[in-house]
């Protein structure tokens, strides 16, 4: 790869951001303005019905978050002017055809002037709703895709999927792509389009049924992950992912494709500045919930390793692949993770948890600090299972027995264990996969961007995404738990 100055290439294009709204999206946008204001336009798609409420959405969910306090400190009063010059914010929705824009001369204008496509519009709950999860991570991608198609001036489409549409796949996993139909089990008949009918036919069955909306919601849930389970995959996001990806291979004829798969996104490393992060999202869910007082056992194995990729590095390799692969035919995939150069143990993170919230513990709702111990991490579930029950619900049970004239504060007492133990297990249920993950993301497509990047000298640092620069301790001490607490702890 040739790579030019990546600040020349941006100058005067116009990009489409979809799922602008969301963390990495807001990221990429911030970064653009920030180091290249004399971009054409960036067109924005966020999910509303019309240009007043998506005006709103992005005043209140983008603009207003401090990701972009170093923006305004930059431009002062001139930043609302840098905006309305540069931003042009789209009402739509993914899963509508056009992408739901409704306003024909925005999308003329759109379709004459787009030079990239990045897609970030995805739903990354584990168990959504599978209706919901098909039209969006599966056939949302191929709509982006075909919206591209429309483009007269696309240089390149860049697809943000996941490290984990390899499902449970151990030793080193490879950046190749999945073919349609292609399973992780060997069972075959996987079919996308027979995907749909079977969420449509559910649900039209549910509500034959006159089924309640809760007990729909619950069973399409239940529906998404007994058909990834079926194919091999864990849960309903990465099984609909891995199906987006299909239909893109599928689709692409010789339209320029980058798959960016990251693994673990986390807090920003550098930029705008370190530890903003938004949304609660899977290891920080641990971390809430540890800091918390609420976890104190797990399962997993503690020679696991989490691959972790800070946020604002992801967005930097997705940058630089915008460049080196503008106008090159061909489909290519990155995998964007830690594994493989700078690997994280369940161990180190678990030790880091510790040494952080023992140093700065959480104060709860009455003033009192939180004490935390180590966590005690079991092997097995059916371990799991017995020492919850041992250490917590028995105990409870017997002193009901005891004393019968406390009993309403002791059932009380028990309704609370039981409420903590049910979130442990969820949170179980969803990760299982990744806490006895045994594969390593190989880079070497990264590592090639990264080395063209270096040889190219230019702009390298503005755009660093070399994991194994991250020291994990200074990370986690410093930068990305005290901004757990900061943004996400309530």
């Amino acid at each position: 790869m040739d790579l030019g100055s990546i600040l020349h290439f941006l100058e005067d294009r116009s990009i489409l951001v979809t799922g602008a709204t969301g963390f990495l999206a807001k990221i990429f946008v911030e970064k653009i303005l920030r180091v290249q204001p004399n971009v054409k336009k960036l067109y924005l798609l966020l999910r509303a019905a019309d240009e007043k409420s998506a005006m709103q959405r992005f005043n209140t969910e983008v603009i207003a978050k401090d990701l972009f306090m170093v923006l305004k400190e930059k431009y002062g009063r001139n930043l609302n002017s840098l905006i309305s010059q540069k931003v042009v914010v789209v009402p739509g929705d993914i899963t509508c055809e056009n992408l739901g824009i409704k306003d024909r001369d925005l999308l003329e204008e759109m379709w004459k002037e787009i030079d990239v496509v990045v897609n970030l519009a995805a739903t990354t709950n584990f168990d959504e709703r599978y209706e919901v999860s098909l039209d969006i991570n599966t056939f949302g991608a191929m709509r982006a895709l075909s919206f591209s198609k429309k483009c007269s001036k696309l240089k390149v489409h860049i697809h943000v999927s996941t490290a984990y549409v390899c499902g449970e796949k151990e030793g080193l996993i490879s950046e190749t792509p999945y073919y349609l139909g292609e399973t992780l089990n060997g069972i075959s008949g996987l079919d996308i389009d027979r995907e749909k009918k079977v969420a449509e036919e559910t649900l039209k069955q549910l509500s034959v049924e006159n089924s309640s909306q809760e007990y729909i919601k619950s069973a399409m849930k239940e529906l998404g992950i007994q058909r990834a389970r079926k194919y091999g995959w864990p849960n309903t996001y990465v099984f609909t992912k891995a199906m987006g990806e299909m239909l893109l291979g599928h689709m692409k004829e010789n339209m320029p494709l980058v798959i960016i798969r990251p693994t673990i996104v986390t807090s920003t490393y550098k930029e705008p500045f370190p530890g903003w992060v938004e949304g609660i999202r899977t290891i920080d869910s641990l971390a809430v919930g540890y800091g918390k007082g609420r976890i104190t056992c797990f399962l997993g194995d503690t020679n696991t390793i989490i691959d972790l990729i800070p946020a604002d590095m992801v967005v930097n390799s997705m940058i630089v692949a915008i460049v080196a692969h503008a106008n090159q035919p061909n489909e290519t995939i990155y995998h964007v993770g830690s594994s493989v150069s700078n690997p994280l143990t369940c161990t180190m993170f678990q030790e880091y948890g510790h040494q952080y919230f023992t140093k700065h513990p959480w104060i709860d709702k009455e003033g009192k600090p939180v004490i935390v111990g180590k966590v005690k991490v079991l092997s097995t579930m059916d371990s799991f299972r017995s020492y919850m029950t041992i250490r917590y619900l028995l105990p409870l049970k017997g002193l009901q027995l005891v004393n019968a004239a406390c009993c309403q504060y002791f059932r009380g007492e028990y309704l609370n264990m039981y409420r903590k133990i049910k979130y442990v297990m969820r949170l179980i249920d969803l990760y299982r996969p990744y806490l006895f993950f045994k594969g390593a993301f190989d880079d070497i497509n990264t590592e090639k961007l990264r080395r063209a990047a270096k040889e190219s000298n230019v702009e390298t640092d503005m755009f660093d995404f070399d994991p194994k620069t991250i020291k994990w301790n200074d990370y986690f001490m410093s930068i990305h738990l005290p901004g757990v607490v900061k943004y996400l702890f309530k």
